[in-house]
């Protein structure tokens, strides 16, 4: 079947497709609901019981594949590598599980897991959708502020952390973030297991510690506990427009039939072969596509510790994909420059043998044609571009490797994937014609495997995605359509920035830039970087009876964004202007800000209140 006839049948008979997908899954209770309408959403096979866990584990060993490699650990900042069957991963998983019901974790309960990429970060996962209990990973790039508005925000009962994580050139205390952090929030949880990495940092143990190795080996392995459909398998924080992270809901039976059908269909990966995510199991990509969809589609799948360059050069990349056998792999265009600047004529690229990779996926950011055409050149392969979110948890528009693999425009991030009617509309929710920029929205209802809701925030839920347009689920995104039906992504209508692949709110560091108590008033937005695609910067008005050092307060200001929201901000540049383009009424004008520091074209608005304001900020930006 080809991508025309599948996406048309899944659009006209949306039961009946989905429910062949899920046929693919080894269900505890078979669902006969398939759509259940809810007030504003859609639940998907409602009735239908099983568990992610054994999916991803036991129904390989039932099949014959108990030896077969799950997951290879690389980790060039360590020197160490590691080959985990899927059998020892029962081993690992099943006996914490059991360490967590001992704790008294039950089906429900929140688990805060805040790690490194180690094999242990995916056994908490494992062992948390093993029992029922509702995971919340949060990236180890975030400073301990970040931790604690999560710890007050899903009140879980446990947190599971490790000594410390690595970078190339230095350390990261979780064991001292987390203490922090719990003293930073209102809500208390039980107890914190740490998984001490015995290769850095020393620590003392609280009242509430427990030692990871310790209680595993006190444990023996339990069988996974089915839930139903709707049960929801984890709480994903992304950035808000307030500054406040949204915890999107995820369910297990709708998300684990989309993530089957995308390794099939889009990736184009067959259960025994290699896959490669290279990202971080703190981000959405983590969690569909290092663990969850390689694992259930019957992968090896790679968790990779280490950088793109400077582990120990550019040539990392292609030596994993070369001595693992990986048949597709997916990266932000970011770890794309990177090694492009370092190693512009391919060199590395030579000398490995990448005979096996049939295709190269790029996503998490906006990728430029310069990139995607660079990387095809060297490897001689499709390179695809495509698009999702963490609230979609899988692919929204791509090009279908599984099946039907047709021309990559660069710049586009492909054609609608099955389920998901893209539409381009103004701001007045009417629809607008090839080629016309405007607001990326998707008709309802939204295929398996998106967000159920909010995590204890559905007037949120309403008012981030479905309020604006009814009838539509809201991206946040822009964009157009060719006319060939090609979806071309513009970057975020809102706040939101996208650093490196990392959505990053700039009115959370607004806020923290405005509290220094020599800034009158502030604007923090994103402008170009060529190598992460977007970074922070922010323009100050110091106040009016200010004397002393400007340059100490500019490190001040950055220090103080890096200790709240965590050096995964890129928050390094700030700018000192005399005043700030407001419109009458007083709004900073953030766009053109980015316009004038990006050099690109813009025009005056009739609401600003001085126009000889622009051309003073304009000598801030002279290259």
């Amino acid at each position: 079947m080809k991508y025309k006839e599948l996406y048309n049948e899944s659009i006209t008979n949306p039961a009946e497709f989905w429910k062949r997908q899920a046929n693919q899954l080894k269900w505890h209770k078979h669902p006969k609901k398939i759509i259940t309408p809810t007030e504003t959403w859609n639940n998907w096979f409602e009735d239908g019981k099983l568990n992610m866990s054994y999916l991803c584990i036991d129904y390989h060993i039932e099949n014959g594949r108990g030896n077969d490699i799950a997951i290879y650990y690389d980790s060039p900042v360590t020197k160490s590598k590691q080959k985990i069957t899927y059998t020892e991963l029962l081993y690992e998983v099943g006996t914490l599980a059991d360490s967590l019901l001992k704790l008294g974790i039950r089906k429900g309960d929140t688990v805060i897991i805040y790690m490194p990429m180690i094999p242990q970060a995916i056994y908490a996962m494992l062992a948390c959708a093993r029992i029922g209990a509702i995971h919340s990973v949060v990236f180890g790039g975030f400073a301990p502020n970040e931790l604690a508005i999560r710890i007050d925000d899903c009140k879980p009962k446990l947190i599971i952390t490790a000594s410390h994580g690595i970078e190339v050139d230095r350390v990261i205390p979780y064991k001292p973030f987390v203490d922090e952090a719990i003293h930073l929030a209102e809500h208390k949880v039980d107890n914190v297991i740490i998984y001490n990495r015995q290769n850095g940092l020393e620590y003392s143990m609280n009242e509430i510690d427990l030692d990871y190795e310790t209680l595993v080996n006190d444990s023996e392995v339990i069988e996974a506990k089915p839930v139903k459909s709707t049960h929801p398998l984890y709480i994903l924080y992304t950035s808000g427009t307030t500054g406040t992270p949204k915890g999107v809901i995820r369910d297990t039976g709708g998300y684990a039939t989309a993530l089957k059908f995308s390794m099939k269909y889009v990736y184009g990966v067959k259960p025994g072969e290699t896959f490669w995510a290279a990202s971080d199991v703190g981000w959405v990509v983590g969690h569909s596509f290092i663990v969850y969809g390689p694992l259930l589609n019957g992968n090896s799948t790679v968790l990779f510790e280490g950088k793109p360059i400077r582990t120990p050069d550019a040539s990392t990349f292609w030596r994993i994909i070369s001595e693992y056998n990986v048949v597709s792999m997916f990266t932000a265009p970011t770890a794309i420059r990177a090694i492009r600047k370092e190693d512009p004529l391919g060199s590395f690229i030579k000398q490995y043998d990448l005979s096996k990779l049939r295709h190269q996926f790029l996503a998490g950011e906006r990728c430029d044609a310069s990139t995607l055409n660079w990387l095809e050149n060297q490897l001689k392969i499709p390179v695809i571009d495509h698009w999702w979110q963490t609230e979609s948890g899988w692919p929204m528009l791509a090009n279908f490797a599984g099946i039907d693999l047709f021309s990559v425009k660069p710049g586009s991030a492909g054609k609608p994937v099955c389920g998901y009617r893209i539409e381009i509309l103004n701001n007045e929710g009417e629809n607008l014609g090839p080629n016309e920029e405007g607001l990326v929205a998707v008709k309802l209802p939204l295929p398996p495997g998106n967000l159920m809701n909010l995590w204890r925030n559905p007037k949120r839920f309403n008012a981030s995605y479905l309020n604006r347009f009814p009838g539509y689920y809201f991206t946040g995104d822009g964009g157009y359509k060719d006319e060939d039906g090609y979806v071309f992504i513009t970057g975020r209508v809102d706040d939101i920035i996208n650093v490196a692949g990392h959505r990053l709110s700039t009115a959370e560091m607004e806020e923290i830039v405005a509290s220094h108590p020599k800034v009158a008033e502030c604007a923090v937005f994103g402008v170009h970087c060529d190598i992460k695609g977007q970074k922070p910067l922010g323009l100050i008005v110091l106040s009016s009876s200010f004397e002393g050092d400007e340059e100490e307060v500019k490190k001040q200001i950055i220090q103080s964004v890096r200790n709240k929201i965590g050096a995964v901000a890129s928050f390094k540049e700030v700018k000192i202007v005399k005043r700030l383009p407001k419109t009458r009424s007083g709004k900073i004008l953030r766009k053109l800000l980015r316009q004038i520091a990006d050099h690109q074209s813009y025009k005056i608005p009739s609401t600003i209140d001085d126009v000889t304001i622009i051309k003073e900020l304009e000598q801030y930006f002279v290259n």
